[in-house]
């Protein structure tokens, strides 16, 4: 019995990692979202799962270059959608979460020296705080440049979804929202949500505060016209995994292999780890 059931287990699996990769390549052929890269921290360090090494990062944002992408704002991806303004041929956006100081130190200069912009999600209370969070002084340094933009990521970086009440989540939201927009000299636009959890309420106080957008950290291309307040991306982190051949499999083939991932973690949810497990996903 035992042995029958893991087999239709099996059979399920194959059948719809079958149906999504066919849905997969159809999406590969019709989607129109915008990849957003999805990094924390830039540094020389071993084992943590947020790190990539300087090297690593250089290679991918040479290879961003060389294959001709084009870094945009998260704003201009918002225009296109709302107002038909035309993007480049490969469009890409590169955010950074937590404001971490070696995005000054190593991710920094490397974003300089091909051009590229990019977004780093704040935690308010972080900043300028802990000695390896970024200054106001390097922030400033780096909103000068005209590469570097920033926008919230919460007051204390809180998972909002274990929030028990209204005013709490307004702190976390609304408050940095508006202590960023004064700090920073320009209204908040986009906030990432701390460890991608998002619900109804959570997405009803982000509008009323009066952000353009909310970012999630589950796999997928950016497509803000099916939910601008929960908007996909991909993850560019892993102890230090993320090989060039690794990024470029997750640059190309997110429409392909977002639902692998979501199937993955379904699968663990009900307990068929070693089924999961089955699954090799870049």
């Amino acid at each position: 019995m035992k042995f029958m059931h893991t087999r239709l287990l099996c059979l399920v699996l194959v059948a719809a990692v079958g149906f999504l990769i066919a849905g997969g390549i159809a999406l590969l052929q019709t989607t129109k979202g915008v990849p957003v890269l999805n990094y924390h921290q830039v540094e020389e360090k071993d084992g943590n799962p947020l790190t990539l090494w300087p090297d690593q990062f250089e290679a991918q944002m040479d290879y961003l270059a060389a294959e001709g992408y084009t870094t945009i704002t998260i704003d201009e991806m918002m225009d296109a959608l709302e107002n038909g303004t035309p993007l480049p041929e490969k469009p890409v956006i590169i955010t950074f979460d937590d404001g971490y100081a070696d995005n000054y130190e190593y991710a920094y200069p490397v974003l300089k020296k091909y051009g590229f912009k990019a977004t780093i999600f704040l935690i308010y209370d972080f900043t300028d705080t802990y000695p390896n969070y970024l200054t106001w002084d390097q922030i400033n340094e780096m909103k000068e440049s005209g590469l570097i933009h920033f926008e919230s990521h919460t007051m204390t970086h809180a998972n909002l979804a274990e929030l028990t009440s209204a005013d709490e989540l307004r702190h976390e939201i609304a408050d940095s929202h508006n202590l960023l927009s004064e700090k920073l000299g320009y209204d908040m636009h986009y906030i990432a949500y701390p460890g991608g959890r998002v619900n109804e309420e959570i997405e009803e106080i982000t509008r009323a505060a009066g952000y353009r957008g909310g970012f999630t950290v589950h796999y997928g291309l950016s497509t803000p016209e099916e939910g601008r307040y929960q908007m996909d991306r991909i993850p560019i982190f892993g102890a230090n995994m993320h090989t060039l051949t690794r990024f470029k499999l997750r640059l190309a083939f997110a429409p392909l292999i977002a639902p692998l991932e979501d199937l993955r973690l379904t699968l663990r949810s009900y307990g068929f780890t070693a089924l999961a497990d089955y699954l090799l996903i870049p």
